[in-house]
């Protein structure tokens, strides 16, 4: 197979390990293996391409990374590290990491292969909303892969090559490295109780023009792409001259979901600075007694104001720092969609942080001290951070502009022969209290705007240090603001919740024009107007039912069995509580996802809190079952083994009221048929990933007429289509939340 593709143009062929990490070969009893596995793997493809290059190919282990999952990034770091290490020592000539769906795994993946020293390219599967099943759009991957020192990255898999052109134009703006384009040979089909992919090697090849526009440097193909498309794309490549692309000169950041950038004259941001403990003792106190409350609360208010990202701070004296920033992050992770600025002096405490976070995120921070250099800046390469650059070292903070320049260079140097772009360094000139010196503020601006000059680079600053001391500070505060914007400021932490400050940060914006036509200066005022009125319309108290709903919507799982004993409390039914309450939250949560407000994450956070919630009124049942809606098997057909959409599934109908018998992985025919018989169950759930075992669900089908089992059949996974469902007979079943709604609808209990 390697020497047909060698022969047909490729320049790279992959080896067959894609699954041959530990948790997939576990599955079938060969983790023992794992090396012999992948060093076979690299030798056979090294001696059937000669001097071809050998990509040792790495795919997801088909877990996920906690919260959303149940494996530490320590352990998902290691998994990828061994196999990463087996396929160099067998001789690979560089890592291709492929067809990932959760961020937080290729993260750890990247982190792994890079391990190795190799180069590494990385390709993420995305779906036609241009989202992977976790949320995460192109931008976000291209954001977090470039930070984590890829040759190439790019798309892979799902989608044709139009789709993967989309993918890739989105990528382009925010980097200048090579793309990777591995399209699917079409959107599989099913002629004759086969799977066909329809693309022809032409259609392929007449693509290839605009992937290369769109920066793809390396294009290959996916499911069902044979040597003769290889052929054809190879022909097509050899008449092209891609021009050079410009690298992009801002800072990015990203969330899982959502991207920032500043600088390179871009608009400013604001980071907001109250998940804080400084001054606060009732929230220290919370994070002694290890609750998120405030930082929930704080996290979401700080959003609705305005903030671009948020500040998490956790430093409380007596507290096992490490493990509070560990939770803060998750608890801001599953309540905002906002980028993290990761704040400690603990050098540990920010290594905790950077695990924790689903995207990029900006350290806070690292001084001129020599020791504090290299110990931040080792973390900010290897997890793939930006940093905040503050202009102070062993003797302090200098009073003139000059000096803080020269130590910001210093800072810029060193981080740029560690590897880190300098775009990533964000510096901080330092606001000091103008009642102890008086001169400051002037000496800050200075050197803001030397900063720009010079070097180009972002600048930040915490603006309300300005004030220390002073009464009605916010005067002080916000005409500081606006004369830090006018100096070149591109990053302000403040309190988005101060009205003034943030009216201070869209003048600023408007007058040094930076928001064209005002639009976001009238935006705000417009926003400021319909929030009143929903103030208004919100005056009359929740009921204790849309309460619970709220809880469930807002996946508040640390608070939920306290709402649902007070619920209890109140008079309220355990029939009711479920079913008025919670239910209807989650109802809500399928909507929110449905229309792509909500994504697998939170749908997973709001699920696990209706569980906790049903498992509080249990207790009130005596041990007798309440009512169920119909029974349900749930199982991945026999030859795939990849069961994350199927969980979901089941821990969605169970939160629903059925009763849900799931059958895990890689479960044959026969044994389908004989729980669905004993079990007397009205629904058969079937899953399949790959478009090589989807035909089994056609065969699970057969079987169960055979055997006279008359039951509705419910399809899903990736490779599914509602065509493939109609053609074997079967309902689609489409995503977790839309399954859930079918099968209420097939058993008349959708209402």
């Amino acid at each position: 197979m390697h020497r047909l593709y060698r022969q047909a143009g490729s320049d790279v062929v992959t080896t067959n390990t894609f699954g041959a990490n530990r948790v997939k070969l576990k599955e079938y009893g060969l983790e023992a293996k794992l090396r012999e596995i992948n060093e076979t793997a690299v030798k056979i493809a090294r001696k059937a391409v000669g001097d071809g290059l050998v990509a040792g190919c790495m795919g997801p282990t088909g877990r996920f990374v906690e919260p959303v999952g149940d494996v530490d990034f320590d352990t998902m770091v290691d998994i990828f590290s061994e196999q990463a290490g087996a396929l160099k020592d067998a001789g690979a000539d560089l890592i291709i990491i492929e067809t990932m769906m959760d961020i937080k795994e290729l993260r750890a993946a990247l982190i792994g292969a890079g391990s190795t020293g190799l180069p590494v390219i990385a390709t993420m599967t995305f779906d036609n909303s241009m989202r992977t099943v976790l949320g995460t759009p192109p931008e976000v991957f291209a954001i977090v892969a470039e930070a984590l020192g890829v040759v190439s990255l790019g798309a892979n898999c799902s989608l044709g090559a139009e789709g993967i052109y989309q993918a890739l134009s989105r990528m382009s703006h925010l980097t200048a490295l090579p793309l990777t384009a591995q399209p699917n040979a079409g959107i599989p089909v099913l002629k004759e109780g086969k799977t066909i992919f329809p693309a022809t090697p032409q259609e392929m090849a007449d693509h290839v023009p605009a992937l290369v526009g769109a920066g793809a440097r390396i294009i290959g193909g996916c499911c069902g792409t044979t040597p003769e498309h290889i052929d054809a794309i190879k022909r097509v490549l050899k008449t092209l001259k891609p021009e050079k692309r410009k690298k992009p000169a801002f800072t990015k950041l990203a969330s899982r979901t959502t991207i920032v950038t500043f600088g390179g004259g871009r608009r400013p941001v604001v980071v907001g600075e109250r998940i804080n403990p400084t001054g606060r003792k009732r929230f220290a106190q919370e994070l002694k007694e290890g609750k998120t409350l405030t930082i929930r609360k704080e996290a979401k208010e700080q959003k609705d104001a305005g903030a671009h990202a948020l500040d998490v701070n956790v430093g409380v004296p007596g507290i096992d720092e490490k493990s509070m920033m560990k939770r803060a992050v998750f608890c801001v992770n599953e309540n905002t969609d906002l980028p993290v600025v990761i704040d400690s002096s603990d050098v540990a405490t920010l290594e905790e942080g950077l695990k924790a976070v689903d995207g990029k995120a900006l350290v806070n921070s690292v001084s001129g001290e020599e020791k504090k250099l290299n110990e931040v800046l080792k973390l900010v390469k290897r997890y793939g951070a930006a940093v905040i650059a503050l202009t102070l070292d062993e003797r302090g903070i200098p009073e003139s502009a000059e000096e803080r320049v020269k130590i910001a260079e210093r800072i810029i140097q060193r981080a740029v022969s560690m590897g880190i772009p300098r775009e990533d360094v964000v510096v901080d000139c330092l606001a000091i209290a103008v009642s102890a010196e008086p001169g400051s503020a002037k000496q800050t601006l200075k050197a803001i705007r030397k900063i720009k000059e010079r070097f180009g680079v972002s600048t930040v600053l915490g603006v309300s240090n300005i004030s220390f001391g002073l009464p009605h500070r916010e005067v002080v505060n916000t005409t500081f603001f606006a004369m830090a914007l006018e100096a070149g400021l591109d990053c302000a932490i403040i309190n988005p919740k101060n009205r003034a400050m943030m009216d201070t940060y869209h003048a600023g914006i408007l007058l040094t024009g930076l928001d064209a036509n005002a639009e976001e200066y009238i935006r705000r005022f417009q926003t400021e107007k319909e929030k009143a009125v929903e103030v208004k319309k919100e005056e009359k108290p929740l009921s204790m039912e849309e309460r619970l709903a709220k809880a469930v919507v807002e996946g508040d799982s640390a608070g939920i069995v306290r709402l649902v004993e007070d619920a209890l409390k109140s008079g309220i039914s355990p029939l009711d509580v479920g079913n008025r309450g919670l239910i209807k939250g989650l109802e809500e949560v399928g909507k929110r996802f449905a229309d792509g407000r909500y994504f697998l994450p939170q749908v997973i956070l709001s699920a696990e809190t209706v569980k906790k919630g049903f498992e509080r009124l249990k207790k009130e049942f005596k041990g007798k079952r309440g009512p169920k809606l119909g029974k349900v098997i749930m199982a991945t057909v026999e030859g795939d083994i990849h069961d994350i959409g199927k969980n979901i599934v089941c821990t969605l109908l169970e939160n629903h009221g059925f009763e849900v018998y799931d059958l895990g992985k890689n479960v044959p025919a026969e044994k389908i048929v004989k729980e669905a018989r004993q079990k007397r169950v009205d629904i058969v759930g079937l899953s399949a990933l790959m478009t090589t075992t989807v035909m089994e669900m056609d065969n699970v089908i057969k079987k169960l007429k055979e055997g006279g089992v008359n039951v509705k059949v419910v399809v899903g996974g990736a490779v599914v289509t509602p065509e493939f469902a109609r053609k074997i007979g079967a309902e689609y079943g489409g995503d977790a939340t839309e399954a859930v709604e079918k099968m209420k609808r097939l058993l008349g209990k959708h209402h």
